[in-house]
């Protein structure tokens, strides 16, 4: 099926192609879900911001002990993909989730060169001090800014 497609696909990623997913996103993701199982080809964190954890049926590559935890206290349910494949073979009844790939730190440096206009992109700086990247053109201080 086209759900085992993509589930193959995404097991078969890199590491950073596989971001870990918070309990918070989660939780917000699969609000007015109910019934259905969250897939996740990833980690699942746990997220102190989030007091109240909904019972949720959760399946993922892994869990850390908290987030398992609170998953378990509230009722709900932490699935290993073996245990999901015989429940839904064929991905019926599920929802299939990403954490956020371009979350990395290295993500900020990509795209546009630093200092051209409308890049938002972040200069690859030794230090944060006065004498980088603080100097013409970067301030109306120092003669212009661009």
């Amino acid at each position: 099926s086209k759900f085992n497609k993509v589930i193959l696909k995404r097991l078969n990623m890199t590491r950073k192609s596989k971001p870990p997913l918070s309990l918070q996103k989660l939780a917000k993701l699969m609000a007015g879900k109910d019934g259905k199982i969250a897939v996740v080809v990833g980690p699942v964190t746990d997220d102190k911001r989030l007091y109240e954890v909904p019972k949720l049926s959760v399946c993922a590559l892994r869990f850390t002990e908290t987030a398992r935890a609170s998953i378990l206290k509230a009722g709900g349910e932490c699935l290993t993909f073996d245990k999901l494949a015989m429940r839904s073979p064929l991905g019926k009844g599920t929802v299939l989730l990403r954490g956020p790939v371009k979350a990395r730190q290295a993500e900020r440096h990509f795209g546009r060169a630093p200092g051209v206009p409308h890049s938002t992109t972040a200069p690859h700086v030794r230090a944060k001090g006065r004498k980088f990247e603080k100097a013409r053109g970067k301030r109306s201080s120092r003669g212009y800014k661009a």
